[in-house]
């Protein structure tokens, strides 16, 4: 009797005809298009490609949908990154973080986009901004980005690192100095056997080799910043992560070699 209640409030929604699989092949086709906005990237593939895409539903229903599927666009994101990683058995990270201002420092008298959710005034290299920052542990030689966190503006960076460290097996981790601290250091040993390691500015015969990984995490986000991961248009926060995770998992998918460079 259970079983046939059961039957007869299944949802028709639970085999749908547009796959979450689909949802997320349309959201990735933002790399291909070059485009900095989901709704353009939509437009697109519904002008360029309808055929591919029969029973698509409208962009909104389409937005939805995505949105929901963070988790398993987080997942893809790891998977990537350790298909990467698995190229090499070097165990050697590098922690770092950029920020999502959310508005122009002209508005930042009377911004309150995402107050709520978390969003706060924090410092960059490049001066104040209002919004968030996204830390990352990035994996080295390759590159790719095996996890990454969303936190206000103002969070202390080491509040950060122990989270990304717990995704390691153990290792090396670089970071700079706002990652520093006789606490974090011995947390991140004792805890995740990681040993952090300050990045130098000494010349011996040329930059030295922790200098020269510093260099390499640049061109990891200089390649996020070409995926327009500077530029935000989401008004909830789970609109905003899940596009920048989209924006990751391109970059990932590049750096395993699953897709090629556009």
């Amino acid at each position: 009797m259970r079983r046939s209640l059961a039957n007869w409030r299944r949802s028709n929604n639970d085999d749908p005809a547009f796959t979450d699989a689909e949802v997320i092949t349309i959201a990735l086709m933002q790399g291909y298009f070059q485009t900095d906005t989901l709704k353009r990237t939509y437009q697109l593939v519904s002008k360029n490609a309808p055929e591919a895409f029969p029973m698509r539903p409208g962009y909104k229903q389409w937005v939805r949908r995505l949105n929901r599927l963070t988790d398993l666009v987080g997942r893809l994101v790891r998977a990537a990154a350790l298909q990467a990683a698995a190229k090499t058995l070097k165990r050697l990270y590098v922690v770092d973080s950029f920020p999502i201002p959310l508005c122009q420092p002209v508005r930042h008298g009377r911004v309150r986009l995402l107050s709520e959710d978390g969003a706060y005034f924090g410092r960059s290299a490049k001066g104040w901004f209002f919004g968030f920052q996204v830390h990352a542990l990035i994996h080295q030689p390759t590159g790719a980005v095996l996890t990454a966190i969303l936190l206000p503006g103002n969070w202390d960076d080491r509040r950060a690192v122990r989270a990304l460290a717990l995704s390691t097996a153990g290792g090396i981790l670089l970071g700079d100095q706002g990652y520093s601290g006789k606490e974090t250091f011995d947390w991140l040993y004792d805890e995740a056997q990681t040993l952090r390691v300050m990045p130098s500015d000494e010349k011996k015969e040329g930059l030295s080799t922790v200098s020269q990984v510093r260099q390499r995490i640049e061109s990891s986000f200089s390649g996020l910043w070409r995926r327009f991961a500077d530029r935000v248009y989401s008004r909830s926060w789970r609109g905003l992560w899940t596009s920048l995770l989209l924006k990751i998992l391109d970059f990932n998918m590049e750096r395993a070699g699953i897709i090629e460079t556009v």
